[in-house]
């Protein structure tokens, strides 16, 4: 099963970026739009399991997106707004909308807001699972064979983005933007961290944790 699919429709560029790496850190696939103005595109295109919708919009505001969703599309909708009049709420949840969050908000908050509405969904990704090491996202815990394995919080980012992408060669300036928000600061700093993950890894199994010489690293279960 893939990652959960977001689509994130906010004007405001710093929450924009903010929310994006949140919920790509959490390990889901995210894409991020200015305004509506391509909404039905991007709905056909990517085919999103949940949308996080601004409401204050230019052009087209939230309301009228929730709509077009709505007439399009069955994904989960969470939307954001600085209004936190009650009016205002139940307008949105009247229309369609799963849940509504009031700006300014913790980013926590709403990846959990966002996790809780996709898995009444059903939409939520089980743990994944490379040889015999489990990394359950939405539970929070690391297991290596029969051992619990303890990470700092930057470590746990960093196993949930390998794990969202098993498999999958990923290079350091994507793991830079992906888990500390940027991707031109020194590479060292994702060196230094995989390299404490991987030790407290294979502190309880075979290495799955590898480096792809000149190009990153990759968790998987075979060398």
């Amino acid at each position: 099963m893939n990652a959960p699919r977001i689509l994130v429709v906010e004007d405001a560029e710093a929450i924009r970026v903010a929310v994006e790496t949140a919920l790509a850190t959490a390990g889901f696939s995210v894409r991020a739009l200015p305004d509506g103005t391509a909404l039905e595109a991007e709905l056909s295109r990517t085919r999103p399991d949940l949308v996080v919708l601004d409401v204050m919009l230019p052009g087209r505001d939230g309301f009228e997106l929730l709509r077009v969703i709505r007439r399009l599309s069955a994904a989960g909708v969470v939307m954001l707004t600085a209004r936190d009049g009650v009016e205002d709420r139940l307008r949105g949840l009247g229309d369609g909308a799963d849940d509504y969050v009031v700006k300014p908000f913790v980013l926590a908050e709403l990846v959990a807001r966002v996790t809780a509405v996709l898995r009444r969904m059903g939409r939520t990704q089980p743990a994944v699972e490379v040889g015999d090491l489990v990394v359950d996202v939405e539970g929070g815990r690391v297991r290596y064979g029969a051992a619990e394995v303890e990470l700092t919080s930057t470590e746990w980012k960093l196993l949930v983005y390998f794990a969202r992408h098993r498999d999958r060669v990923v290079g350091k300036t994507q793991i830079l933007t992906a888990v500390w928000g940027y991707g031109d600061y020194a590479a060292n700093l994702v060196e230094v961290n995989v390299s404490t993950l991987r030790r407290k890894l294979e502190a309880h199994g075979p290495r799955v944790l590898h480096t792809v010489r000149g190009q990153g690293y990759v968790l998987r279960g075979e060398p």
